[in-house]
């Protein structure tokens, strides 16, 4: 039985990292669920017979979690200026949809699933939700578990279940929440028996250079270099997840010394691979940064949300002072990459300027974020 553990709560602003609100031992749970899935149950990588994981960090694909994220992009409208996932991502989607005549249950309850986003926007922090379980089928056994009890975690004797339904309480807690998780996970169900598993696949194939090329550079010479940063930032064990939903915002799940999960964007090409060490960078320091925006605010700028700005650009800034200390010839590679993820509205001219304009910071902030780099870097 596979079992994952949460750590303590919170969503960063602009966010994406999201751990639930209790310690919580997450299982598998051999209930009757809502359906199968198909093989989107596993992992799988392009590459067979490479060489060994690198130790420490694991680079990995996950169908269940391409699909979960997928399912929201293509509910919501993705208006940030570093989008929450791939910029046009959605219209891609579509756009290979109709051009193969594909009409499946997500598309025909979009409308419906879409508009619960506007009731209750912290919906979105379900996005995590997949990436706290080993399957979907295991979500899917979950969600049914967890409409039966209402919602209510002692509705069952077995504290296993009991914590898998405390932690869909947190994210799904009034009766309209539970039936949009019912609806939602039908919906990708079908979605990728129609059409999800087979664009899953060949996405794999087609990029499957592009995945060999990142594990290559992330095994010999990415890793090595990061290590003490990760080591000394609790994050010295995880997975590292190739997305295919993702651009520049990854996904994470810290849980300290015991296991960490981020998800980044996937490499289209080989000359495309360094973009996801960039977002593995970016979403590396994101405690870190948080702790400086913390340490140059005062509680009254924290209150009245006056910071809320602040945690995006701050993760795009610290990742590259992290490149710049670590891996200092991609420097240049990452600015250009963060600043095309802006699409029209990035700053033209000097890269290094463009850069500072686009993801614009106090410059007290940006000090004390260097200093904890270098503080973090120069430790044991």
């Amino acid at each position: 039985m596979r079992t994952l553990i949460a750590a303590a709560a919170r969503r960063r602003a602009r966010g994406h990292i999201f751990v639930p609100a209790m310690a919580l031992a997450l299982a598998a749970c051999a209930t009757g669920g809502l359906g199968g899935i198909g093989s989107s149950t596993g992992t799988a990588s392009p590459v067979s017979g490479g060489a060994a994981p690198a130790p420490g960090w694991r680079v990995n694909t996950r169908e269940d979690v391409d699909l979960w994220l997928h399912g929201f992009a293509m509910l919501t409208t993705d208006t940030g200026r570093v989008t929450f996932f791939s910029r046009g991502y959605k219209q891609r989607i579509t756009a290979i949809k109709r051009q193969k005549n594909i009409l499946t249950a997500l598309d025909a309850n979009q409308p419906q699933l879409s508009a619960r986003f506007a009731t209750n926007p912290s919906l979105t922090n379900a996005q995590f939700l997949a990436m706290y379980f080993p399957s979907l089928q295991e979500i899917a056994n979950a969600t049914d578990l967890f409409i039966r009890a209402q919602g209510n975690p002692r509705a069952s004797n077995d504290p296993q279940m009991q914590q898998e339904i405390a932690l869909l309480a947190s994210l799904f807690p009034s009766a309209a929440d539970r039936d949009w998780l019912r609806l939602f996970v039908q919906s990708i169900q079908d979605e990728d028996s129609r059409f999800y598993h087979a664009y899953w696949t060949s996405e794999q194939g087609a990029r499957g250079a592009g995945y060999a090329q990142f594990q290559a550079q992330w095994q010999s010479t990415w890793y090595p270099k990061l290590s003490r940063f990760l080591n000394n930032t609790q994050q010295p064990d995880g997975e590292l997840l190739l997305s295919l939903p993702l651009g520049g915002e990854g996904r994470t799940v810290n849980q300290g010394k015991l296991s960490n999960i981020i998800a980044v964007t996937y490499p289209t090409t080989p000359d495309s691979a360094a973009n996801a060490l960039f977002v593995f960078a970016h979403e590396a320091v994101q405690q870190l940064v948080q702790v400086a925006i913390n340490d140059n605010t005062t509680p009254a700028e924290q209150r009245s949300g006056a910071t809320n700005g602040y945690q995006g650009n701050a993760a795009v800034r610290g990742g590259a002072m992290l490149i710049q200390k670590t891996i200092p010839d991609l420097l240049p590679a990452y600015m250009r990459f963060y600043l095309e993820t802006l699409g029209p509205a990035a700053p033209r001219g000097d890269t290094a300027a463009a850069f500072a304009a686009g993801f614009p910071l106090p410059s007290a902030i940006v000090t004390a974020i260097g200093k904890q780099i270098d503080i973090v870097l120069g430790g044991i």
